[in-house]
């Protein structure tokens, strides 16, 4: 599994709903409403076989309210 962290900034009023749609969907490990440029900061876990972008843009980014995505991908945890 690859861990990948996910800041998500969103439309003004929005970030509360889309936190609940996020859990919804069960595809987060932790996922945090964050002070600053972004509103949430969601920590993932995507399957080795599947291509990170793919599974980000079919599982988070249709859900309305998102408004710009950030996403840091890890390799290494000490």
């Amino acid at each position: 599994m690859n861990c990948v962290f996910v800041q998500i900034r969103c439309r003004p009023g929005t970030a509360y709903r889309v936190a609940g749609d996020i859990a919804l969907r069960e595809i987060h490990s932790e996922l945090y409403s964050t002070s600053g440029e972004y509103d949430l900061l969601l920590k993932m876990y995507i399957p080795e076989e599947d291509d990170t972008g793919k599974f980000i843009n079919d599982n988070l980014l249709d859900i309305d309210g998102i408004e710009r995505t950030l996403t840091t991908l890890t390799f290494r945890a000490f």
